[in-house]
């Protein structure tokens, strides 16, 4: 069974479908959100069928995390405001995976980029990396454009978007819906203007307008369209995930989660460097043997980070 933000579904499926839940052999689960719900199951003990963690496989992480947000935050915001990036001051909230794809984009087209992160290593990394980490009361009334990249919740409150300036652009491309916190928006003193298919102004009585996107749900899943070859690498993972939950043998996953086994990563990466006409170098056996490594891989440790 896959699933997108499961954990919770899981267990409520386990409460209220117990008969087809035993016919059920292993979950996979692909997002941030779900994975913790997993892993929250996992410790209470409530977990009862197996989970694979794809979310934080390599082919998940780097390539839809990081590399289709690095293009489809830019298609989003560009086919719902038409907004020009060059020059604009963005504050992205969160150097994740997803928030390095979102401030390289954005840095490329000419925008002055600021971030958040409550890591001192995903800090130190935006740090190196050319951008300002700074907290969000700092630079909150400059800003123009506001893009969540955390997975957390309350990320933006009602107090931070108070102090946006007219015309700021809100959006979220964090896994949850809760980074905003859109409810304390929802008050008489704010009017609600909805300017096309997922853009809506709230107007404050003084005539200050924020745009927002999507209602605070993920930007590039509602306003952009997702590049299909990274949808094939996190599909094949899944698929791959899938099968080997079903072909294990008895006994070899236990009702815990597990991560996506190494060497099927690296699988789903070789199925898709023919599309660049990419040609492996292979290992001689002398040079395998001093590695310490099969030559046909896993090529890399599990702590690996690539």
């Amino acid at each position: 069974m896959i699933l997108d933000d499961g954990g919770d579904a899981t267990h409520l499926m386990s409460k209220k479908h117990p008969a087809l839940f035993k016919m059920i052999k292993g979950i996979v689960e692909e997002s941030v959100t779900g994975v913790h719900r997993l892993y929250q199951l996992s410790k209470a003990g409530k977990l009862s069928v197996p989970a694979m963690n794809v979310n934080d496989s390599v082919t998940k992480t780097k390539f839809d995390n990081l590399y289709s947000c690095r293009e489809s935050v830019l298609d989003a915001l560009k086919r719902s405001t038409d907004v020009m990036f060059g020059g604009k001051q963005v504050l992205v909230c969160g150097y994740g995976e997803v928030g390095k794809g979102c401030c390289s984009a954005l840095k490329g087209m000419g925008s002055v980029v600021y971030v958040t992160e409550i890591d001192p290593i995903c800090g130190l990394q935006a740090c190196m990396d050319g951008f300002k980490v700074v907290k969000i009361t700092e630079v909150i009334r400059n800003i123009d454009i506001l893009i969540t990249a955390t997975g957390n919740k309350n990320v933006v409150n009602r107090d931070h978007i108070d102090k946006m300036k007219n015309g700021c652009i809100l959006c979220n491309m964090g896994h949850s819906n809760t980074e905003i916190d859109v409810q304390s928006l929802r008050t008489p003193d704010l009017t609600w203007e909805k300017v096309r298919s997922q853009v809506d102004h709230i107007i404050w009585p003084d005539g200050k307008r924020i745009i927002l996107i999507a209602e605070g749900r993920l930007v590039n899943l509602s306003c952009s369209s997702i590049p299909s070859f990274v949808v094939s690498i996190t599909a094949a993972s899944q698929a791959l995930a899938l099968i080997e939950l079903y072909n294990a043998p008895n006994g070899r996953y236990k009702s815990d989660v597990y991560l996506l086994p190494k060497k099927m990563d690296e699988y789903v990466a070789s199925l898709h460097l023919p599309s660049f006409d990419a040609h492996l170098t292979e290992l001689t056996d002398d040079q395998a043997k001093y590695m310490g490594l099969n030559k046909a891989g896993p090529f890399k440790p599990n702590y690996y980070r690539y």
